[in-house]
């Protein structure tokens, strides 16, 4: 079993910034993605961006220029640096661990999630 522990959510001035981390517990495949999606209040849960093992990186077309998605593949944690951010990023981001388990196939874990809030 695996859980996720995210942390750095907050409320920041639009043209800000924040740094999102989450860190995994449990044992996590070599090949295990890890990555960050986000709800805002009436929306779809939509992808952010991903990282494989190996640091191959995915974006969101809306946050492609902005934000930075990175892992410790020592620690099991990743980072998602957001700058410029906008008032539009408000949501719940809800870290994300798609790893493979013997027997089972791959299996996907959800962190509870935190809360970002761009406002002046």
């Amino acid at each position: 079993q695996v859980q996720l522990v995210e942390s750095g959510g907050g409320l920041v001035q639009p043209g800000g910034s924040l740094r999102l981390s989450c860190s995994a517990s449990g044992s996590i495949s070599s090949g295990a993605i890890m990555g960050w999606y986000r709800q805002a209040p009436g929306k779809q849960r939509e992808l952010v961006a991903t990282i494989s093992f190996s640091g191959t990186t995915n974006a969101g077309h809306s946050v492609k220029e902005r934000f930075t998605i990175s892992r410790e593949n020592a620690k099991k944690t990743t980072y998602l640096q957001m700058n410029s951010l906008k008032p539009e990023d408000t949501a719940v981001y809800y870290c994300n661990i798609a790893t493979f388990e013997s027997g089972a196939g791959w299996r996907s874990y959800w962190g509870q999630g935190t809360q970002v809030t761009v406002s002046s």
